[in-house]
């Protein structure tokens, strides 16, 4: 994956397992987007999740779990000791790899919009997406509560939401979408009931207060554990590590004769900032991170070296009797879906293209070729998965409550999937026409198989996705996909005005006229 997007979304529920669950089921049923992590706090009453991928994927991701939280999510029976002004609270979105800080407010601005015209919920823009200064800090958002907000809304013009209505959303509030670096969500747990000794200790520690530099705080009560909580998020560990909070905290509390109960990380963490926690807890002279056993097996060239060995030295698994293979290779054909057919299809014609490429020395067309097989691979075992939850999901009872949201997402993938493969195939096509014009003339029967492949994978699988989407419940996925459908539409057609080859080429001539002297 060239260009990798994290995505943070808080949800106003801790307590519901059911409602968790059906919000990271919206990032598995998406291609091209990787769950990372859910945690929820009963407490706090808040799940995080964590996802990453594509761009344009984390953004439909985004979208669909704020759609979603609005219909589970009712705030006006929402009680937790976490700050919050919305069901879908925040989405921040994180620039990993191959993207800018630049890329994410675009895709913040993008589902900002959507989710205020679309699902009609007020949204603010924050961090790196602000459009005003006093909106850049969440918590200056989150100032007064839900209430709080509310008020300036209904009566400060310099609060009027960047999209959206100008008024709360009966039961989602508002949410918050912006674009910021990655942070460290740290909390520490204190041996006390009393809240105002964690408050206190937060406003030390907080940089608003003249605190440690990058460090956000506040003084939460744990009821279920029967103790209080300094919750941190740090902005930038570089700056201010770990350690160096952690130490900050143990002093105040000692100050006020409480012990530390323990910490907790909150969601991921950088390796890094481990590392420097444990190189000044272990006293580690002249520690180098290259030390670290998987950080070394992780480097390229030792990537590259396993690779070379798993090649020349494959290790043969025991099999049945040979008598048996023809059924695990038919049960292996009975495993397959017309989009995983489709998809591998396709990275045939990719993998002839690498053929002619290499033999062309095309070196630039060659090296795209092969993203695009490998994505292709891995796009025909997400179009089996697709398919398989949707059929569980189709099992589900005509009654059970959760039919038609499972349906919906389940379907999603199976729509998304395809569609995706199409966009891959039409990208083929002009490549493999360009090899044609360089090609000697016995490699172009090869170019013009890959040709017609493609072609017959565009046709199949806008097929796919036009069936798929009669059977797609949800009527706000069906017109932004029908968009999207419209312009493969007309991909296809560009498509088959390239793909055209004259039938019979003077080779294949020639072969028909030795078999008929035979």
């Amino acid at each position: 994956m060239s260009q990798v997007v994290e995505c943070v979304p808080n949800f106003s529920e801790g307590r519901s397992s059911e409602i968790v669950d059906a919000l990271a089921g919206v990032v598995r049923s998406v291609p091209g987007v990787v769950l990372l992590d859910e945690t929820k706090d009963p407490d706090h009453h808040r799940a995080v999740v964590t996802f990453a991928g594509r761009p344009y994927a984390v953004a439909e991701v985004a979208y669909q779990m704020a759609r979603l939280a609005s219909q589970l999510i009712d705030l006006r029976n929402h009680h937790g000791e976490h700050p919050r002004v919305g069901a879908t609270d925040v989405i921040p979105f994180v620039p990993i790899r191959g993207v800018s800080m630049q890329d994410c407010v675009q895709l913040a601005r993008m589902v900002g919009q959507r989710i205020g015209n679309e699902l009609k919920i007020p949204v603010f823009l924050y961090e790196q997406a602000a459009t005003r200064p006093e909106r850049k800090q969440l918590e200056w958002i989150r100032k007064g509560g839900l209430k709080g907000l509310a008020d300036r809304m209904a009566g400060d013009p310099a609060w009027v939401p960047d999209f959206g209505p100008k008024h709360l959303h009966q039961t989602a509030g508002v949410t918050v979408v912006g674009a910021r670096w990655p942070l460290i969500a740290f909390n520490v747990n204190l041996k006390s009931c009393d809240l105002s000794v964690a408050r206190a200790i937060a406003k030390v520690v907080r940089q608003s207060s003249g605190g440690l530099p990058y460090v956000k705080a506040i003084g939460v009560e744990l009821k279920s554990q029967q103790l209080v909580q300094v919750s941190m998020n740090v902005t930038n560990h570089e700056e201010t590590p770990l350690h160096v909070v952690f130490a900050a905290v143990q002093r105040e509390a000692a100050a006020r004769g409480v012990e530390v109960a323990g910490t907790e990380i909150v969601g991921l963490v950088p390796e890094q900032a481990l590392m420097e926690t444990a190189q000044q807890a272990l006293c580690l002279n002249q520690f180098d991170g290259r030390q670290v056993l998987e950080s070394r097996l992780d480097r390229p060239e030792s990537r590259e070296a396993i690779g070379r060995m798993a090649a020349s030295q494959p290790v043969k698994e025991p099999s049945p009797a040979k008598v048996g293979a023809p059924d695990r290779k038919m049960a292996e054909l009975h495993g397959q879906t017309g989009g995983s057919v489709g998809a591998q299809s396709a990275a045939f014609a990719a993998g002839l293209g690498i053929m002619v490429a290499k033999l062309t020395r095309a070196r630039a067309v060659e090296t795209r070729l092969s993203e695009i097989c490998t994505r292709l691979y891995e796009l025909a075992q997400a179009d089996r998965d697709a398919y398989a939850r949707v059929l569980q999901a189709r099992k589900l009872p005509i009654t059970h409550p959760d039919r038609p949201l499972q349906l919906s997402s389940n379907l999603l993938g199976a729509i998304e999937t395809p569609l995706e493969i199409v966009k891959l195939s039409c990208e083929l096509i002009p490549l493999l026409r360009g090899l044609l014009t360089q090609a000697k003339p016995e490699l172009q029967p090869d170019l013009k198989m890959g040709l017609r492949l493609a072609d017959a994978v565009i046709d199949g699988c806008l097929g796919m996705v036009e069936e798929n989407m009669k059977t797609q419940p949800n009527q706000l996925l069906i017109a932004s996909i029908r968009e999207r459908f419209s312009v493969a539409e007309q991909m296809l057609v560009d498509a088959k005005s390239l793909c055209y080859t004259p039938p019979f080429d003077s080779w294949a001539q020639n072969m028909l006229n030795i078999l008929k002297l035979r």
